[in-house]
């Protein structure tokens, strides 16, 4: 079942959410979706009195729900389930080894834009190199005043090999026959912070070369996805901000995540951070090197 779709499943609002628009998107990448739940037993004393018959019970109820209602939705659709006893966030990445998207829900912020990241889909983001998706409840493919058509917003940044994270924009925009637009945020160099006389055309320059080097990033991609409709926004300020307004409107917000190892394990990048907390869409978090 390479490149299938895998979804967390618990029960949630904000997992049968994700488990909606893991389902829409395998119908829309031909592929099995799979439907798994993670238990870490023993729960005591969190759940005291709750045996582990009746957590199996409810993790399959959960499963079966879930299974029926996108059945129902989605008759073509092959749906697979998995029970796991371990550790939620090492479970879901492990099962994510093999698929080629993990989709997980993400619960909003009330009337506030954003996310909040729990421990478990955060730690599940940085122990794979599978691109993942969080979604919330606002982001309901069947929710009131979804836009199927919204364009695709990917960050880009001029000094990382990020061809995985391109790649992952130009294939889920062709999919849905919807605009990208591609966004890049740069600074000054720190040492004009110490210049007295600081002379405005610099900063235009910089600004145009920095733009060639975006266009010549994203020409490659144009060549292979001409039906694309692609698009870039290069501005001076925190590419994270920006990112967040353009998440505004957008069908998904694409971020890179470069790995990196060290003995504190691996963790996320300033910008990513940002959009996963803020975003007003879901995001997909793309590993590259």
């Amino acid at each position: 079942m390479e490149h299938h779709v895998t979804v967390g499943v618990d029960g949630s609002p904000e997992s049968r959410a994700a488990a909606r628009w893991a389902a829409r998107e395998a119908v829309l990448r031909r592929v099995p979706l799979r439907l798994v739940h993670a238990v870490d037993w023993p729960l005591d004393p969190v759940f005291p009195g709750l045996g582990r018959q009746d957590v199996d019970r409810w993790a399959d109820q959960a499963l079966s729900e879930a299974a029926r209602e996108l059945h129902g939705r989605h008759q073509n659709l092959e749906i697979t389930t998995r029970c796991l006893t371990a550790r939620p966030a090492a479970a879901l990445a492990a099962e994510a080894a093999d698929a080629g998207l993990l989709v997980l829900g993400s619960r909003g912020l009330g009337g506030l834009v954003g996310f909040i990241v729990g421990s478990v889909a955060m730690s599940t983001v940085v122990a794979t190199d599978t691109p993942v998706v969080l979604v919330r409840v606002a982001d309901d493919p069947d929710g009131p005043g979804t836009d199927s058509g919204a364009e695709i917003v990917v960050g880009v940044d001029i000094h990382e090999a990020c061809d995985r994270v391109l790649v992952f924009a130009f294939e889920e925009a062709a999919r849905r026959d919807c605009p990208l637009r591609a966004v890049h945020g740069w600074e000054m160099p720190a040492a004009y912070s110490y210049v007295p006389f600081f002379d405005p055309d610099n900063e235009r320059d910089i600004g145009r070369s920095v733009t060639h080097m975006v266009d010549d990033m994203l020409l490659p991609w144009r060549h292979e996805f001409p039906d694309v409709n692609v698009s870039h926004d290069v501005f001076r300020g925190s590419a994270g901000e920006h990112l967040v307004r353009a998440s505004r409107g957008a069908g998904l917000v694409v971020v890179g995540r470069r790995v990196r190892r060290s003995p504190l394990g691996a963790h996320l990048g300033a910008v990513a951070h940002a959009v996963l907390h803020h975003a007003a869409a879901p995001v997909a978090v793309v590993s590259h090197d």
